[in-house]
């Protein structure tokens, strides 16, 4: 006969679900208290963090101080909060579990940035004023460089290691607003991480580069982004900078007619050759055409020192563009008959410039003056803090390419943003890239507009990285008649007046291969290279006004299918925008 009570084992596998339910409620109650505290501390950082970029912009290092404190408590108690047994068992939930592993990491480089990078840079700014950058009088003091390149060379590896982690970061994994958050700290600390790494560069480059160990001559090439090259633009203008004693001159100018084509063509690499035959070893205005810049650095150098003579210790080019950042700082300019303002120097340079104006040789002079005038209200009117931020902008919108004849300062050039070179791909980052040539010969990609879009995943079971950009010709329906003859070409290279004819060239992954080739739904032919390990596809395009193509390749094998998979491409006038898509495998 039963006494009502339920058997031994029965009881025993009752309690341990209980047990387990209990502590189950517990660690939920625990995380999400915790939650909730790091959250509103991440919060707080993210705050804070504005208001310290505003301090340091202004040189109020005072208000900095305390602010970099308050940053540093909340990013600590973050990590404190999101580093515990508990709250790491919840990271290994399936689901739910990327959304607290995101929190944990994103709060890990908060507290890194704030107490690897943030000190060291605060200690530097009380000795030096990093929002002037040593500017006096038209020159830049080179002494105390030394003093700060150490302390500025731990605040870039900290930095740089935080932006490598925040990289690894799955957002693709978690809910929309955290996505979102992490998606704006990584942007924050690759910043941070660029600019850090420009001035810590600056530190060890400047004092021989600006010479103070001796004379140093520079060739400035300018390039034009309305006749698109592989890193910006046909070189329209270019100068000869003497830098002594951190003091920068300029001695010369020169136009495109200064530099006659090459019955002999210089030296270009198999790759340039294979895309581009052998024009940019011939023609001055196509040396840029050339992908990678330490190649097209010194066959800069070399046209001038062959055309004016003397030695050149390194070749500075810059796009249109970089003259409306360095205007935000320097104010509104006046050249020949123009007074443009940071909003209208592009329109000016790139476009109005050819109506107003229909000789070259005259252009070419305004050209001149408009540099010589930048050139001189940068170095004796600009704020060197705003100079500086206009600068940074530029080089992180990759408008800056910077090749030094002297090996040592050549291989730090080479391994940043500055040098113009492709990336080696890593565990941290894989490159594929698109690269837009002009061969309309006018004036005619003021006018055009690009998107990027990339894909990654498996294929047919094989790792796939989808490359996708869409081209178009933005110019208006009438442009064969309403734009100047110097715009449209009008027809001198074979394409008709108002059409762009363009070379697009898609690269991917290190040793992957180009396994589908689209062009709107149907093969095109395509001339196709190798650089650096890379598979190389190019197209040449016609497109009328209003008309748009999408071109699309799909790499696959070695290196394809990463997801940190980064785009480079040339800087146009207008930034493409740029895009992960869901994977769409080819039929």
């Amino acid at each position: 006969m039963s006494d009502g009570r339920l058997p031994v084992r029965r009881r025993w596998v009752g309690w341990t679900i209980g047990i387990l339910l209990a502590l189950l409620i517990i660690a939920l109650g625990w995380v999400i208290v915790r939650g909730i505290g790091a959250v509103n501390d991440l919060q707080q950082v993210a705050k804070d963090s504005s208001r310290l970029k505003t301090a340091i912009t202004a040189a109020d290092i005072t208000s900095a101080e305390p602010i970099a404190e308050r940053i540093a408590h909340h990013a600590q108690s973050a990590r404190e909060l999101t580093s515990d047994p508990v709250w790491q068992a919840f990271g290994v939930i399936p689901w739910i579990g990327p959304n607290f592993r995101a929190v944990s990491e994103v709060a890990e480089v908060a507290d890194d940035v704030a107490q690897k990078a943030l000190t060291p840079m605060l200690d530097v700014a009380e000795d030096f004023d990093l929002a002037g950058l040593g500017f006096t009088g038209g020159a830049i003091d080179l002494e105390p460089f030394a003093a700060i390149e150490a302390p500025l060379g731990e605040a870039s590896a900290a930095l740089t290691a935080a932006q490598l982690q925040a990289q690894h970061i799955d957002e693709d994994a978690t809910v929309g607003p955290l996505a979102d958050a992490v998606r704006e700290m990584r942007t924050t600390v690759t910043q941070a991480a660029n600019v850090v790494g420009a001035l810590h560069g600056a530190a060890v480059l400047l004092p021989t580069m600006l010479g103070g160990e001796g004379p140093r001559n520079y060739v400035l090439a300018m390039q034009n982004n309305a006749e698109l090259r592989s890193s910006g633009g046909i070189i329209g203008s270019s100068a000869l900078l003497h830098a002594e004693n951190g003091k920068i001159t300029l001695q010369k100018q020169a136009s495109t007619p200064d530099f006659p084509a090459l019955d002999t063509p210089l030296p270009v690499s198999d790759a340039t050759v294979a895309l581009f035959e052998d024009r940019p070893g011939r023609y001055m205005q196509n040396i840029t055409s050339i992908p990678d810049f330490s190649e097209a650095g010194p066959t800069i150098a070399a046209r001038w020192e062959g055309r004016f003579g003397g030695e050149v210790d390194g070749v500075i080019a810059v796009d249109t563009v970089v003259a409306a950042n360095l205007m935000k700082a320097t104010g509104d300019l006046s050249f020949g008959s123009f007074t443009a303002t940071p909003d209208t120097i592009v329109s000016i340079l790139l476009s109005e410039i050819y109506a107003t104006i229909p000789d070259p040789r005259v252009q070419d002079k305004v050209f001149a003056q408009a540099a010589s005038a930048l050139f001189g209200a940068a170095l004796s009117g600009g704020e060197p803090k705003a100079l500086i931020g206009a600068l940074s902008e530029s080089a992180d919108e990759h408008r800056i390419r910077i090749w030094s004849a002297h090996e040592d300062e050549q291989k730090v050039l080479a391994a940043s943003t500055l040098g113009g070179t492709i990336p080696a791909d890593s565990s941290d980052a894989t490159y594929v890239g698109v690269l837009i040539n002009d061969s309309t010969g006018g004036k005619m990609d003021y006018y055009t507009r690009a998107s990027i879009s990339t894909a990654i995943g498996t294929c047919e079971g094989e790792p796939t990285t989808q490359l996708r950009v869409t081209w178009k010709n933005d110019a208006p329906a009438d442009a064969a008649t309403a734009l100047p003859a110097y715009v449209t070409a009008n027809g001198w290279y074979g394409v008709p007046a108002g059409s762009v004819r363009t070379l697009i060239a898609l690269y991917g992954p290190e040793g992957a291969t180009a396994s589908h080739i689209d062009r709107d739904g149907t093969e095109d032919g395509v001339q196709t290279a190798v650089l650096e390990g890379r598979a190389v596809v190019q197209h040449e395009v016609l497109l009328a006004p209003g008309e748009s193509t999408t071109i699309t390749i799909d790499f696959q094998g070695t290196g394809a299918g990463e997801r940190l998979t980064q785009v480079l491409h040339t800087p146009m006038i207008d930034t493409p925008k740029t895009t992960r898509e869901k994977l769409d495998c080819a039929s």
